[in-house]
């Protein structure tokens, strides 16, 4: 898994999981939602936490559960999405590692399922929307992880190879897309998946804390 020597150019995360620990504010937004659509909420807490990072329509497929108007459903979430960002705080170190990064002169993305407009709302929250050379959230007509194309339309828009990028997420999907794309992989075992599912995925690193990114670029790990 380890040893891998090769120039790390750009550096593409996920959002959820990875940067960001945000599982009570998804989850409480998405009962509030329910509940205004008054659709039956079959979500089980424990077991939504561990689907994190699938599109919300993979989601209530897998809970048995009908959204008739999915539109609707997102539009109405975003909209009280932020009524519980209290719950949710950035992972200690993610600040630091990204102005390490900025330092080193390595671009730094994003890539995630959330809307293109609430993504950035988040990130500049958190203040961390000016760390980023490239946000992309979910756009109308770009398949989503684990399609490479997202990631590829990144590597694109920074000039940057996808052989001298890695994508660092905390989901198989992360590790899925970065395959596809030819890119290096890196999984956080600290966010929605557990080591054993990510080791299913043969990501190319493992990493239990964010900051370990800096001996990944470095060559230590």
């Amino acid at each position: 898994m380890h040893g891998i020597n090769k120039k790390i150019n750009l550096i593409v995360f996920d959002l959820d999981g990875t940067l960001i620990s945000s599982h009570k504010t998804i989850y409480k937004a998405t009962v509030h939602t329910l509940s205004l659509l008054n659709i039956e909420n079959k979500l089980i807490e424990e077991k939504f936490y561990k689907r994190i990072g699938l599109h919300f329509e993979d989601i209530f497929n897998e809970f048995d559960m009908n959204v008739p108007d999915f539109e609707k459903f997102i539009q109405t979430y975003k909209s009280v999405y932020f009524n519980y960002i209290d719950s949710s705080k950035v992972y200690d170190g993610v600040e630091d590692l990204i102005d390490k990064l900025n330092e080193l002169k390595i671009k730094v993305a994003l890539l995630t399922t959330k809307s293109q407009e609430q993504a950035e709302l988040i990130l500049d929250h958190f203040n961390l929307l000016n760390k980023f050379n490239y946000i992309m959230g979910r756009r109308p007509g770009i398949p989503h992880k684990p399609s490479p194309e997202p990631l590829l339309l990144i590597c694109k828009e920074l000039n940057i190879k996808p052989e001298s990028t890695m994508i660092v997420g905390d989901s198989e999907l992360d590790v899925m897309c970065g395959k596809n794309a030819n890119s290096l992989t890196c999984a956080v075992t600290y966010g929605y998946r557990n080591k054993e599912e990510l080791q299913k995925v043969n990501p190319d690193f493992l990493i239990d804390t964010i900051y370990d990114l800096v001996k990944i670029v470095d060559g230590k790990l």
